[in-house]
């Protein structure tokens, strides 16, 4: 039972280490916007197995954008429009490539301002934006489209966890 609760358990020490590490509202915003990449790269390319390749690579154009002098949610921008006209030119199904275009839009627009908001509002912003990300999370999950249900789940267990904790620092802080 256990091992098939990997996921859970996956997502649980991922949002557990980034508390212990010193969450703030740019990584948890950072974190979530590697997530809707992650569901947008799978729509685009109408291969769920991607969204788990695009952990490390969504990590790794947040950082070659950075480097690039680029702020982090410009490359994961560039990214997304690269993938919305992949999925285009390549004639992804238009139903699910709309839906993810539109949660990155919803979810991460406002992780986005929440940079620049005041310090604690802005991780509240951030925290409620990465916390309800995990809506998405189940009805993925419960339909088991786009993405792998075991990267749903992950999401889940380290969305709700991860933005509630960021939430709760920022109002206790």
């Amino acid at each position: 039972m256990i091992v098939r609760r990997w996921p859970s358990a996956l997502g649980l020490l991922a949002a557990g280490s980034a508390i212990a590490t010193g969450a703030n509202r740019e990584s948890v915003a950072i974190t979530l916007g590697v997530a809707l990449l992650c569901y947008l790269g799978a729509a685009a390319l109408n291969r769920p197995w991607i969204a788990w390749a695009a952990i490390l690579g969504g990590s790794i154009v947040v950082t070659i954008g950075e480097l690039a002098g680029i702020v982090w949610w410009g490359a994961l921008g560039i990214t997304a429009a690269a993938l919305v006209t992949i999925g285009l030119i390549g004639k992804a199904p238009r139903p699910a490539l709309t839906a993810q275009t539109a949660a990155l839009l919803g979810f991460g627009g406002p992780a986005v301002i929440a940079l620049f908001l005041n310090p604690r509002v802005g991780m509240v912003l951030a925290g409620l934006a990465l916390a309800s990300h995990a809506a998405w999370d189940v009805v993925h999950w419960r339909r088991n489209e786009v993405v792998p249900r075991s990267l749903a789940e992950f999401c889940l267990w380290l969305d709700v966890p991860l933005g509630l904790a960021l939430i709760v620092l920022a109002l206790t802080g």
